[in-house]
């Protein structure tokens, strides 16, 4: 009788945790692109877009630069601000992706 109740724990111990492998990470890349402008792109580790998802240029002082959302392409083109910045690709909660302009290349 234990055996079976250990068992049936198990199992649903595993069923609770499947969700968590199925889930999908928030992923961003942000380039400089010729022109003094950023492009950025945003998805999923499971390949797909994130058109419409917020991305908001923030300063260091907290302030948004620029507030955006991704095109039907998962893309955000914008001028490089004159301040520092950081780019804040934000899909829900636990979903949410900070690049500081230092880690922004050009490409």
């Amino acid at each position: 009788m234990t055996l079976m109740r250990l068992t049936r724990a198990a199992v649903l111990l595993c069923a609770g945790f499947s969700g968590v492998a199925l889930a999908h990470n928030p992923m961003c890349e942000c380039k400089e692109i010729p022109g003094e402008q950023i492009q950025c792109t945003g998805g999923f580790s499971d390949g797909s877009g994130a058109p419409g998802v917020t991305l908001d240029v923030i300063g260091y002082d907290e302030t948004i630069l620029l507030p955006g959302k991704l095109g039907q392409d998962s893309t955000l083109t914008f001028k490089k601000p004159s301040a520092e910045f950081y780019v804040l690709f934000d899909a829900g909660p636990g979903h949410v992706v900070e690049i500081d302009q230092a880690d922004i290349q050009p490409q």
